[in-house]
């Protein structure tokens, strides 16, 4: 697991896909991310989460002081996360918002779905990278923070992640997770007030499956 940015403050890493940040309800005894970085770094706090199988940025704060102003920047939507997805079929816009109201934790299979009715306000702005012979990678930035959001909001407009077999995605060799991956993240020092960004290159997975659609490509 590599760390990104530490200093007395904050603790940014690259998270690996398959590790979950907090203990897993169905395996509470498995390997999890803080108690790992606290077996070196002493005690941290969880300012924000990304998904058990989703790699890349993840920040942590060293202190509660640290925890409590990085949390408000969360709440206020003053942190900039950037997702990149690899996602099945090719959409037909450059760009594109869903807004699509989402209730989390529904059922046995614990989805996020779209609920109008009963379903908390959510917003995921998505943008073309590149486009392949029957998949697109694309930058999607979620402007609110709900369980799933980027997954669920992918389903909703007819586009789920490669892999990602929750929300109805077909079988694939590519790739053995959903194809999610936490790009960078904007935040505000909690000491300094310097805006700084943080960056995860694509892990090998991620990108091997973005070579092999690229092979697929007509010359």
């Amino acid at each position: 697991m590599e760390t990104l940015y530490r200093d007395d403050w904050l603790l940014v890493l690259d998270k690996p896909a398959g590790l979950p940040v907090l203990p897993d309800g169905w395996e509470p005894d498995a390997p999890y991310l803080v108690k790992l970085v606290e077996q070196d770094e002493g005690k941290v706090w969880v300012v924000h989460r990304i998904d058990k199988f989703t790699s890349g940025v993840l920040l942590l704060a060293r202190t509660a002081e640290a925890h409590r102003s990085m949390s408000a920047q969360f709440e206020r939507h003053q942190a900039e996360k950037i997702y990149h997805a690899i996602v099945n079929g090719n959409p037909r816009w450059e760009s594109k918002s869903a807004k699509h109201r989402l209730r989390a934790n529904v059922g046995h299979k614990h989805r996020t779905q779209i609920d109008n009715r009963r379903g908390k306000a959510s917003e995921t702005r998505f943008r073309m990278i590149e486009r392949f012979a029957a998949h697109a990678l694309l930058e999607a930035r979620p402007v609110t923070g709900r369980t799933h959001q980027v997954r669920a909001h992918l389903y909703a407009v007819g586009h789920p992640l490669l892999g990602d077999a929750l929300y109805s995605a077909p079988a694939t060799q590519l790739i053995g997770r959903p194809a999610l991956h936490a790009y960078t993240l904007t935040v505000e020092h909690p000491e300094t007030g310097q805006r700084m960004m943080f960056k995860a290159s694509y892990p090998e997975d991620f990108a091997e499956a973005l070579r092999a659609l690229s092979s697929k490509m007509p010359s």
